[in-house]
């Protein structure tokens, strides 16, 4: 078994409180070489899908293995890639959803639902949305400026950081003092009663939450999706993360629809949110013996806390960008691992909260933040490093910077026991005894 793999799924499941004995039903397999990246994404991906497995079995009472495919595995990782809608492949990035060159440095837009973009035109002063007009007025401008500017009027942009000046940021900071996610007992509420499926209420969007809620419906739940009518989700979104729920429209801002919204929260399960923190709470979403899971792209914390943000955003501000780039333009993750992972695990989060709940009771909460799974992306998984495997050794050659060999085993040669000499220059005979 590759170590690397069975490392991140320990990681993970240890972190949502998991019994180590489920570790040995998952199997691993298809074809090598998926999602290629000088960062872990593989690691990433196949950890969280195992875990969301293994948090499955565990609450279903299922005896056989989890099976995770990296065929499976990667081709979910980017599924909005590969839907198509009637023939038609789906708009995943806008055009002023890029990255732009500023005046110091790059910056990175989301514009991808229209008051995003209205926002971002507003904040540069750009009439109409040419990408030449936006691209002119970010060339004039600083990275940090642009992005506080744009933050400012309700759009999204984030200058590109290196990962040791995200680090050194507050927000950095306080990202990597927390641990990747947090499962809390709030009281102790007896769990609900529960006849038929678990139910499920939706209020996320784009990809992370749908994700989690769409693995939930996978699972037998009974999902139902509430977006808001006037802004409703992108149709390419909902076609592809929509999968196994229901979806409703209500304005909680309406009486009505607000009585409404309150029936389905009081006969709820679980409640899954996916806005940014802050943004719900006149709502009073708390009810006893309710399991909670919150997602957020920075965290609740820190000075970017109320903050909006998306998958591309954080890759952008924690260094990723960099790490995947070249050395004249920022690149990006082979997927929206950010996204796609922290969907999964949330999923795993909800399913191992429900199993201790049934046996010890209490209102539940679930905390995770995209910028979490980065950091555990790029600071706690193992990555392929070189120099790991490399040794130097003394010769008559000269000095020997080498591979170590790849032939391992309890008791075995720790390595050579020469190092090659002169060609031509040993005794033509064996070593005697």
């Amino acid at each position: 078994m590759d170590t690397t793999v069975r490392t991140g799924t320990e990681l993970l499941w240890s972190a949502l409180g998991g019994d180590p004995a489920l570790l040995d039903r998952v199997r691993y397999g298809g074809p090598a070489g998926l999602l290629p990246a000088r960062l872990p994404v593989m690691e990433l991906a196949r950890a969280t899908v195992a875990v969301a497995g293994l948090a499955a079995v565990e609450r279903h009472g299922v005896t056989g293995p989890v099976r995770v495919d990296d065929g499976a595995v990667a081709t979910a990782f980017v599924s909005e890639r590969h839907l198509r809608v009637g023939g038609r492949a789906p708009v995943n990035f806008a055009p002023l959803s890029r990255f732009w060159r500023a005046r110091d440095g790059w910056i990175r837009t989301h514009a991808n639902y229209p008051h995003h973009r209205a926002a971002l035109l507003a904040a540069l002063g750009v009439r109409g949305d040419s990408v030449e007009a936006v691209e002119a007025a970010i060339a004039e401008r600083k990275a940090v400026e642009v992005e506080t500017t744009v933050y400012a009027a309700g759009g999204l942009a984030v200058a590109l950081r290196r990962p040791e000046e995200w680090a050194a940021h507050e927000q950095g900071r306080e990202v990597a003092a927390r641990p990747l996610l947090t499962r809390e007992r709030l009281d102790e509420a007896p769990p609900r009663r529960r006849s038929g499926p678990l139910r499920v209420l939706d209020l996320t969007r784009v990809i992370a939450g749908p994700v989690a809620t769409r693995t939930l419906a996978l699972l037998g739940a009974d999902v139902l999706r509430v977006d808001p009518p006037r802004n409703p989700e992108l149709a390419d979104q909902h076609a592809d993360t929509d999968f196994g729920k229901r979806t409703a429209a209500l304005d909680l801002d309406s009486p009505s629809d607000r009585r409404a919204f309150d029936e389905l929260l009081d006969a709820a399960d679980v409640l899954v949110t996916g806005y940014r923190p802050g943004a719900l709470d006149r709502f009073d979403l708390h009810r006893p013996g309710l399991v909670t899971a919150r997602l957020s792209a920075w965290g609740d914390y820190g000075p970017w806390a109320e903050r909006r943000g998306f998958d591309s955003l954080v890759q952008v501000a924690t260094g990723i960008a960099v790490t995947e780039g070249s050395a004249d333009r920022p690149g990006a993750l082979p997927a929206q691992a950010l996204d796609h992972g922290s969907g999964y695990l949330l999923a795993a989060a909800v399913l191992r909260s429900l199993t201790e709940q049934d046996r010890e009771g209490g209102t539940r909460l679930v905390r995770l933040a995209l910028a979490q799974t980065g950091h555990w992306l790029t600071a706690s998984l193992p990555r392929y490093e070189p120099e790991r495997y490399l040794a130097e050794t003394d010769s008559p050659l000269g000095r020997l910077r080498h591979a170590l060999s790849p032939v391992s085993y309890e008791g075995g040669p720790a390595g050579w026991s020469r190092p090659p000499g002169l060609q031509g220059g040993d005794d033509p005979a064996w070593l005697t005894a």
